[in-house]
């Protein structure tokens, strides 16, 4: 039978989940793949943190882990959940006032101080990059410098004392045919169930589960929610949240798309700009070239007027030498017709010397 339960990705309805042990306790033992024998959740580290338009919500656990040798193991565990695409430093940052808590440090019998053990789960609205598993789990190992696994003195309290072991879950791939644990159970939070007329609510079949009494249970805890007049309110609350962050998304995907516009326009004139640059250094080339030839004309110019000088030197020096022939007949008194005839200057010419 499908019913309608309230949709976990809200943080106050995943906060009124978690809330119940016995919910905590199911959920966490599928990430964990362990059985967790008893969790509890810390009192006053509950925080919603909203602020540079993020969403962050963090829940903090003390879990005692059954290990595979039967032992329980006390761990700390730092779940934390956005829907929104957000930097890793608030992650680090939150996990680093865990590492500085005093209070997660526990005393040996030799008052050496060591941390707690610490997992760190990121349950995430949104992709990351481009790994396509629902689930990724982060552990940390021991290696020796040749790379080859260290066995002996391990796990050691100081070493575990550093570093922390991390489960990222992207809840947009969580969808798909129910084949383990961890998806049946986190299968509550896949979208693809949302209703398509109120997105605050999940249609879920719960004839799915079978007869898995631990998924009932998850189930009549969302049914409840979805029935508190508080939760409703506070969902409201959280719909006008990010109905506000989706219209600044859009207007920022809006300048975005102007400044993109703009930036290829200044491009396309600023290629148009260098175009023109090409072409007055072309123009500017073929100037100096027409200057060039100019030159060389006028050069060729002067070479002939200088030729033509010389020549008329030459016609005057040949003009006066056959005057002063003439005149040298005329004195030894030849006639003007035979001195023009031999000289080839005109009659009146020679008459007037």
């Amino acid at each position: 039978m499908v019913i309608s339960v309230a949709n976990p990705i809200y943080d106050s309805v995943f906060k009124y989940l978690m809330e119940d042990e016995r919910v905590a306790r199911t959920i966490l033992s599928a990430l964990l793949k362990r059985e967790v024998v008893e969790v509890e959740m810390r009192k006053h580290e509950y925080t919603n943190g909203r602020h540079d338009n993020i969403s962050m919500f963090r829940i903090d656990f003390g879990a005692k882990v059954r290990q595979d040798d039967g032992s329980v193991k006390l761990v700390l565990i730092e779940l934390q959940k956005t829907w929104l695409e957000t930097e890793t430093l608030r992650f680090r940052q939150y996990l680093g006032t865990q590492y500085a808590d005093p209070a997660n440090i526990i005393k040996d019998d030799n008052s050496n101080g060591y941390g707690l053990p610490m997992i760190a789960i990121y349950l995430l609205g949104h992709r990351v990059g481009n790994i396509d598993e629902p689930v990724l789990y982060v552990n940390h190992g021991y290696h020796n410098y040749d790379g080859q696994e260290v066995t002996k003195g391990v796990p050691d309290p100081f070493v575990e004392s550093l570093v922390h072991d991390g489960i990222i879950v992207q809840i947009p791939l969580l969808h798909g045919r129910i084949n383990n644990r961890l998806v049946k159970v986190l299968s509550v939070f896949d979208q693809t169930n949302k209703d398509s007329f109120n997105r605050q609510m999940l249609k879920i079949d719960e004839d799915v589960y079978g007869g898995d009494i631990e998924m009932k249970h998850i189930l009549h805890r969302l049914f409840t929610a979805a029935c508190d007049a508080k939760l409703r309110q506070d969902m409201n609350v959280e719909d006008e949240f990010f109905s506000a962050i989706e219209n600044r998304d859009a207007a920022i995907k809006n300048r975005d798309k102007r400044i993109a516009e703009q930036d290829a326009q200044i491009e396309q004139n600023k290629a148009q700009l260098e175009q023109n640059k090409a072409q007055l250094e072309q123009n500017k080339a073929q100037l100096e070239q027409n200057k060039a030839q100019l030159e060389q004309n006028k050069a060729q110019l002067e070479q002939k007027d200088a030729q033509l000088e010389q020549k008329d030197a030459q016609l005057e020096q040949k003009d006066k030498a056959l005057v002063a022939s003439a005149k040298a007949m005329k004195v030894a008194g030849m006639s003007i017709e035979q001195i023009s005839a031999i000289t080839g200057l005109p009659v009146g010419d020679i008459a007037a010397l």
